[in-house]
Formats: C-alpha cells, structure tokens, sequence
C-alpha cells in the first residue's frame, strides 16, 4: 500500500512540472508581447529623434500646409506650427509627403515612413476612429464663394444655386445635408481646391462651399482670381482644426501636445495665424482644449 501512495505522489509530480512547463511559454509569450505592444507605442518618438525627421503628409493645400513653389521650403499655417513644434523636439528636419486630402488619413495607417497627418483637418467623430488627433491647433468655419457679379448676394439665395465642394472634406457633409433641407438646389463634387475654384470662375457651379481659411487667403492673395466671399454669411459648420497620429502614437501625440501648449501661452500660434491674416477669433486657449 505504501508503495502504491508513493507511485501516485510521483505522477502526481510529473504531471503538476508538466502543466507548469506548458503555461510558463504562454505567460512569457504574452509577457513579451505587452512589452513589445508598449515599445511600439514609444518608439515612434524615439525613432523620429534618431532619424531625425520628422514625415508630415499633407494635399500640398494652400495656406495650409505646401511647398513654397519659390523657396521649396515647407510653409503655410500648419507647416509653421509643425516646423517649430519639430524645432522645440530637437528633430532637424520636416519632410512633407503629399496625399490626396480624402486618402490621408488612410495613407497614415499604411503607410509606416508617415508620422504624421498637417493639413486643416477638422476634427470629427469618424476621423477619430481613423485616427488619434492631438490638441486643437485652432478652429475656423466655413465660406461660400461666388463670382465677383453673381445673382448670390444673400445666404437664403442659395436655395437656387448649384454649389461645387471639394471631395472629402466635411464641407461635403454640409453641402449634401443642405440639399437635403432643399437649402441649395444641387451639389457637385470636385477632387481638389483648385478644380473648385475653376468650376466657380467658369460657372459650371454658381457657389463654392470651402475653408474660410482658404477662400479669405486665396482672393486676398490671387488677383486673377475674379471671385468673392458671400456676405453677409452665418456659418453653420464651426470646426477645430488639428493634426493626427496612429492610435498607437500615444507618446508622439503627447510630446506635440506639450509644444502646443507652450506655443499658445507664449502666442507663437497666435503669431502665426495673424501672419497669414487670421484675426484672434481663430485662435483657441489652453483652456479651451
């Protein structure tokens, strides 16, 4: 009897090292793999500062963030702001990849080289499933254009007009649910700003619906441009603008968050905006965010 009980205690033996030999790779896998998950989130930071460059995708679209075509340096609004945010990083240089604005945000995920979405974006609830957005850069609303002599002198006229709107941008979403209100007669869809622009100066649509930022910056700036700024106007889509990381770039999203900040308190975006002709209505604290 007594060797029986100890032939059961040795099989017990052997079976409880069994088991624990089995769950101790699973523990170290998975052990391994929340560390490796964690590295990843801060080494794009890391990996950013050693390479350092900074990759920004952006439509090229002006004033937001382009390339001078006279210094082929990157400029605009949101260009200056990643440029000195990168400068306060200690990262040397920007480099800017252009992506049509509807892919970018899908260009982001697939794309590893890219660290980084500048370029006017509203933030919204479907982006920011796409998406980490970081602190509100600044806000802005929209702008309907029309040709200098047009028939458009009021916002109630627009119930009677065809209106053109760049392709994946949230004005889109205004420009169809007003269609829907029967607010305008009808909707066209253009690729890019300058194909909406040419649309309205050519009267293949009586209005543009676009960034306020863009249509105040471009007739101020472009005296071929035979186009103008409806007003009165109320607008109706108020948005903030900011930039985006992968979920994942929880670190690198911080570390932005931090120089925005600072550049707030110490009114270097304020400066910025007023330098391309922004008053401080598009201008939003710390304490706003």
């Amino acid at each position: 009897m007594k060797k029986f009980i100890i032939k059961i205690h040795k099989m017990l033996i052997i079976i409880f090292i069994v088991i624990i030999n089995s769950i101790n790779p699973i523990i170290c896998s998975t052990s391994a793999y929340n560390q490796t998950s964690t590295r990843i989130a801060k080494d794009r930071l890391e990996k950013i500062k050693e390479n350092g460059v900074l990759t920004i995708a952006s439509s090229n679209d002006i004033p937001f963030a382009y390339i001078d075509p006279n210094s082929k340096e990157l400029t605009g609004i949101d260009g200056e702001i990643i440029t000195e945010v990168a400068k306060r990083l200690k990262i040397n240089k920007v480099k800017i990849v252009v992506v049509p604005f509807t892919n970018l945000l899908e260009q982001l995920n697939n794309d590893d080289s890219i660290d980084i979405v500048v370029d006017g974006m509203y933030i919204t609830d479907e982006r920011k499933k796409e998406a980490l957005f970081t602190n509100i850069w600044y806000k802005e609303s929209e702008a309907v254009i029309v040709p200098k002599i047009s028939k458009i002198n009021f916002q109630k006229d627009l119930k009677n007009a065809v209106v053109g709107v760049q392709k994946g941008t949230v004005f889109l979403d205004l420009a169809q649910k007003l269609k829907t209100e029967g607010l305008v007669k009808d909707v066209i869809i253009f690729e890019n700003q300058p194909e909406l622009l040419f649309a309205i100066t050519t009267g293949k649509v009586d209005a543009g619906i676009t960034d306020s930022i863009v249509a105040s910056y471009l007739i101020s700036h472009d005296n071929n441009l035979y186009l103008k700024i409806l007003s009165p106007y109320k607008p109706i889509s108020l948005g903030n603008i900011s930039s985006a990381v992968r979920k994942s770039n929880v670190t690198l999203a911080n570390a932005i968050n931090q120089q925005i900040n600072e550049m707030k308190q110490d009114k270097t975006i304020l400066n910025i905006l007023q330098k391309y002709g922004l008053t401080i209505d598009y201008f939003v604290s710390v304490k706003e965010n």
